[in-house]
């Protein structure tokens, strides 16, 4: 096959018929459980967060470390983690129209809304795969793997040195 290809019309013809080949694939089918739910795990920083959504009123429920659930307003107080909790229904235009139930563990408080918001982008594209393109293209279905550097020997944290001193 590499020999065929001797100009660049070919490649392009040969890379077109793949790309064919790969849209060509079943679309993806909706992922749900007995319940009609849909489950992902999403992660930010060290937190992670469960997430089930299933049609319903717009409920927000956060578990919190007491083992109940509470309203997300009462768990995340500030607005701009609020706000980050509502981007992926407001990108997939469904805004209100799912309940969501959460537990979240580890992490900050704003490691714990990236990881909320990264779940329910999850299970909303499980949930209904045309949605996929619009969070995909929003960059809510890839991870933050940013993480706090580790100290290493020899050093106050993780780069800062000892103050010098000459004398």
């Amino acid at each position: 096959m590499a020999e065929d290809i001797k100009t660049l019309d070919d490649l392009k013809s040969v890379v077109s018929g793949s790309a064919a080949a790969v849209a060509d694939e079943a679309p993806r089918e909706p992922v749900r459980d007995e319940l009609g739910r849909s489950y992902a795990t999403g992660k930010r920083k060290d937190a992670v967060a469960r997430v089930w959504i299933k049609p319903g009123s717009g409920k927000f429920l956060i578990r919190n470390n007491k083992g109940e659930f509470i309203d997300y307003t009462a768990y995340f107080a500030r607005p701009v983690l609020q706000m980050i909790l509502r981007q992926p229904f407001q990108v997939a235009n469904v805004e209100g129209q799912f309940d969501v139930m959460a537990t979240v563990a580890g992490g900050g408080l704003s490691g714990q809304a990236g990881a909320v918001k990264h779940g329910i982008s999850k299970a909303l594209q499980l949930y209904d795969p045309t949605l996929r393109s619009a969070l995909k293209a929003a960059g809510f279905l890839t991870r933050d793997s940013r993480v706090v550097e580790r100290k290493k020997y020899g050093k106050a944290k993780a780069r800062r040195s000892f103050q010098f001193s000459k004398r």
